[in-house]
């Protein structure tokens, strides 16, 4: 839902115009660079980087979870969201991985992080008026998805100590 607007800090170098876009249309022309600033981000924490993964082990799960972000974002309002499928099958893939709750609670904070960084470096082609009601959907969605992930990971943890492991 892009648009071409006067900027009204100025002539833009185009012309005088700036693309204006939703907070979702940002997020999803900027997926890579999420993934990848997200990335960065957990690659500085030694108690995630314990557990060895490929790029694709860690990171895979990641496009379809902001997927749901984008997804939710483009919700009309007052419509209810449906739960992440993308979330819970995380949540069983960490919980094999030999994650701590601890460790996907950090992994999520860092995904909010990557989330509005992304944002705020593109502050000059943001749509103001949804800017904040999108911060919190943001911020609602992805404790929403790790809600889910950790219901899924006490389930895996429940049945393993049910089995004896």
């Amino acid at each position: 839902m892009m648009k071409s607007v006067a900027s009204a800090a100025g002539p833009a170098k185009n012309g005088g115009t700036v693309t204006i876009e939703t907070v979702a249309d940002i997020l999803e022309r900027e997926l890579k660079h999420v993934i990848a600033e997200w990335l960065m981000r957990v690659e500085k924490e030694s108690d995630l980087m314990h557990i060895p993964l490929n790029h694709d082990e860690r990171t895979g799960h990641l496009p379809r979870l902001i997927h749901d972000v984008i997804s939710r974002l483009r919700l009309d309002a007052g419509t209810k969201a449906p739960v992440s499928k993308a979330a819970a099958e995380h949540g069983d893939l960490r919980h094999a991985q030999g994650y701590t709750v601890a460790m996907m609670v950090e992994e999520s904070r860092l995904l909010q992080v990557s989330l509005f960084t992304t944002l705020h470096q593109n502050v000059k082609q943001l749509e103001f008026s949804a800017l904040l009601p999108d911060v919190v959907t943001i911020a609602d969605e992805v404790d929403a998805q790790l809600k889910e992930q950790m219901l899924r990971f006490m389930a895996a943890d429940k049945v393993e100590r049910a089995k004896g492991k």
